[in-house]
């Protein structure tokens, strides 16, 4: 008899595992950076992922890619659109090379702070960005935060626009970076984020522009000497999610997935500036040379054909719209 009972709790138990395991939808999730404590597309996963165990005790298993395990943002953007890949905390400015309107946060010097960026991205702005992904077959699930970009290079300190002149500087494959850069007086090379830090091994490139989270985790501090804090750009995230995965959840779910993103994105964004101030600490002790520029609007007057340039690729509703947030 007892062998019996043992017998049927197995059998139980196998079969309440076979269930579980059929319940639960698999969510593989990708970004291109390090899986670090201090990394903010890191720090954006693994949210995303408590939070939705938290609304759904075993429902989902959020698998971990990063490091560019499965390909650059261009790649995984790409796999998401085919369904192969379900998840991503994927460069703003990368989305950017798919729908052209997310280039409104690249645009330099437009944010002065980090509550002028959140008040434009998670209102009708941000939602109009986000809902354009629909037609290229990806939800918009929010815009989690890496923080300002700043720049770090092995030339000289960056004070003033004419301390760029000749700093080969590696920027995203954007080519409103490009254009910004080249405004300033630097000269920029747009290069794929796996292959930047042996060019600044190996000085293929003068340095390049990054927020400060990204420069600890990913090590810079062993192969560059300046970090000027410039604060060029808000560097926004995106969470993304296949539609193809999320047109398989019942509505109930999707909202939960809905709601647990933005969860995640509000944990995401205050760790991250609650960060920054030990980031930088940490940054300075490791040797490089921290400095402020002197005067932000010398920069800025140099990039305003940028604006001009890319009104028409951003929809002029959509930065008439921003211009008229950040002055508020």
């Amino acid at each position: 008899m007892k062998l019996m009972n043992r017998k049927l709790i197995a059998a139980a138990v196998l079969a309440s595992a076979a269930t579980l395991s059929q319940a639960q939808t698999t969510i593989k999730l990708g970004w291109t950076t390090a899986d670090s404590k201090v990394d903010p597309y890191a720090i954006a996963a693994h949210y995303f992922a408590e939070e939705l165990e938290a609304a759904a005790p075993g429902e989902f298993n959020v698998q971990f890619y990063p490091n560019h395990q499965l390909g650059n943002d261009t790649a995984m953007l790409q796999a998401m659109q085919f369904g192969t890949m379900d998840a991503g905390v994927i460069t703003g400015t990368q989305v950017g090379t798919l729908e052209s309107a997310f280039q409104l946060n690249d645009l330099p010097f437009l944010y002065a702070n980090n509550q002028q960026a959140h008040k434009v991205l998670d209102g009708e702005v941000g939602q109009t960005l986000l809902a354009k992904l629909d037609a290229k077959g990806i939800v918009g699930l929010g815009f989690p935060e890496a923080g300002f970009r700043h720049t770090i290079n092995n030339e000289r300190p960056i004070r003033t626009p004419e301390d760029f002149n000749g700093v080969k500087l590696r920027v995203q494959p954007s080519d409103l970076f490009i254009a910004s850069f080249r405004a300033i007086g630097a000269n920029p090379v747009p290069m794929a984020w796996s292959d930047v830090f042996t060019a600044v091994q190996q000085g293929t490139v003068d340095g390049l522009e990054i927020p400060l989270p990204v420069i600890f985790a990913n090590k810079y501090p062993e192969v560059t000497d300046y970090l000027s804090l410039t604060s060029h750009t808000y560097n926004a995230l995106a969470l993304l999610m296949s539609k193809q995965t999320f047109n398989k959840l019942s509505p109930e779910t999707q909202d939960l997935v809905q709601e647990a993103a933005k969860r995640a994105i509000d944990r995401q964004r205050e760790t991250v500036a609650s960060n920054n101030g030990e980031v930088l600490d940490q940054i300075k002790a490791a040797g490089m040379t921290v400095n402020e520029v002197d005067d932000v609007e010398a920069f800025r007057s140099k990039v305003a054909n940028v604006y001009d340039e890319y009104r028409s690729k951003i929809g002029a509703d959509i930065l008439d719209k921003a211009l008229e947030q950040v002055a508020e």
